[in-house]
């Protein structure tokens, strides 16, 4: 098996860079964590899409089931990213990661609210309220996710470094 090398760091950035605080074996704990949720709410989209199309409940099930899975995955994330961001001063010089932290409490905030939508009956549960809540979560979560990655490898935020 051939073992990748770590994507090397610009040089301007490396005095910026700032490794994991909460890691396990070197790789950070939030960089694994953060795709579940970010699968999850996207896939609600996609069940609310379903279900406003067909009216079958089984989507709005899912997508009940989909905010729960992300809303349980998502605050495991932010606790590692909350970790990382407090315990590392580098990062906390960066305002980037503050947005990005922030962004990622709203993703989460709208998801809780569009949860509690969705616990309602039928119909009224997703259209209109449920669907839009969901879309607005999908938008947040694109530009979290893409602060996220920037700070990743742009400046070496999160990342374990090979010198």
């Amino acid at each position: 098996m051939r073992r990748t090398q770590a994507r090397p760091i610009p040089t301007a950035a490396r005095g910026l860079a700032a490794p994991s605080a909460f890691a396990v074996a070197g790789h950070p704990v939030h960089a694994a964590l953060v795709p579940f949720p970010i699968v999850c709410f996207s896939l609600v989209i996609l069940t609310d899409l379903a279900y406003w199309r067909t009216a079958n409940l089984m989507w709005q099930n899912f997508s009940s089931w989909l905010l729960f899975a992300g809303l349980v995955g998502g605050v495991l994330a932010a606790v590692a990213g909350a970790i990382d961001l407090l315990a590392r001063a580098t990062l906390r010089r960066h305002s980037a990661a503050w947005a990005h932290g922030l962004g990622n409490l709203a993703v989460l905030v709208l998801a809780f609210f569009n949860s509690l939508v969705h616990a309602g009956d039928g119909w009224t549960a997703v259209v209109p309220v449920g669907l839009t809540l969901s879309l607005v979560t999908g938008v947040v979560m694109i530009f979290t996710v893409w602060l996220g990655r920037a700070m990743v490898y742009r400046a070496g935020i999160g990342v374990r470094i090979h010198d």
